[in-house]
C-alpha cells in the first residue's frame, strides 16, 4: 500500500510539474520551444499555430497569449538577450534598430516577466512597420528604457516590467523567410547603452 501510495505521489507530482515548466507557468522558459530556428539570438518554433504543435507547444502559447496564428499569416520570433548576452531588464536603456524585413506587416513588443505588456501608462508597447522610418543608412531605430527619451525618437517603455521579452512579429512574411529564415530573415540589434542600479 505505502509503496503504490509513493508511486501514485511521484507520478502526479512529475505529471503536473512537467505540465507546468513546460506550459511557462515557472518562472524559467522550458527548453526546446521557441528554439528550434535562431537566427542572431532571435528564435521561433515553427509549430506555433499549426497542427504539429503538440500539448506542451499548445499550452505555452495560451500561456503567452500570442494567439498562434497560422505559419502564413504570422511568424513569431522571441528575444530575451541583448547582443552582449545580458538578460534584458527594466533597469538597462538599450537601442532597437533593424532593417525592413520582407513581409506585409511587422511589429516589435515588449512583454513583462508576467508574460503580460508591462503595467504602466505609457502607451508605449510596441513600434511597428507602419511608425518605424528607415534613416539614411536604411535602418529604422527605437529606444528601450524606462523613461521617455524626450528627443522624439521612437519609444518602448519597459517601466515596470522587470526582466522583459520581445516578441517580432511578421504577418505575411515572404516565402524565404519562411522556407530559410537564417539567410532571408532580417532581425533588429538591440545594443545596451547603459544600466542604473544593481546588476542581475
Amino acid at each position: 500500500m505505502i509503496r503504490w501510495l509513493v508511486t501514485l505521489s511521484l507520478a502526479i507530482f512529475a505529471g503536473l510539474g512537467s505540465a507546468l515548466f513546460m506550459s511557462g507557468w515557472l518562472a524559467f522558459n522550458p527548453p526546446g520551444l521557441f528554439r528550434t530556428i535562431e537566427v542572431n539570438d532571435w528564435t521561433s518554433d515553427p509549430a506555433i499555430g499549426s497542427p504539429a504543435a503538440g500539448p506542451y507547444t499548445r499550452a505555452y502559447v495560451a500561456r503567452r497569449g500570442l494567439l498562434g496564428l497560422r505559419r502564413e499569416e504570422a511568424v513569431y520570433y522571441l528575444r530575451v538577450m541583448d547582443d552582449d548576452g545580458h538578460r534584458l531588464r527594466e533597469n538597462c536603456a538599450y537601442v532597437l534598430e533593424g532593417g525592413m524585413p520582407d513581409a506585409r506587416w511587422w511589429s516589435v513588443t515588449l512583454y513583462a516577466a508576467d508574460y503580460y505588456l508591462a503595467q504602466n501608462s505609457d502607451n508605449a508597447h510596441s513600434i511597428d512597420g507602419t511608425r518605424a522610418m528607415a534613416g539614411e543608412d536604411g535602418l529604422w531605430r527605437a529606444t528601450i528604457q524606462a523613461t521617455d527619451p524626450g528627443d522624439g525618437s521612437f519609444w518602448i517603455s519597459s517601466r515596470n516590467a522587470g526582466q522583459f521579452d520581445l516578441i517580432y512579429r511578421l504577418y505575411n512574411a515572404s516565402p524565404a523567410v519562411l522556407e530559410t529564415p537564417e539567410t532571408a530573415l532580417v532581425t533588429p540589434r538591440i545594443i545596451r547603452l547603459g544600466c542604473t542600479g544593481a546588476a542581475l
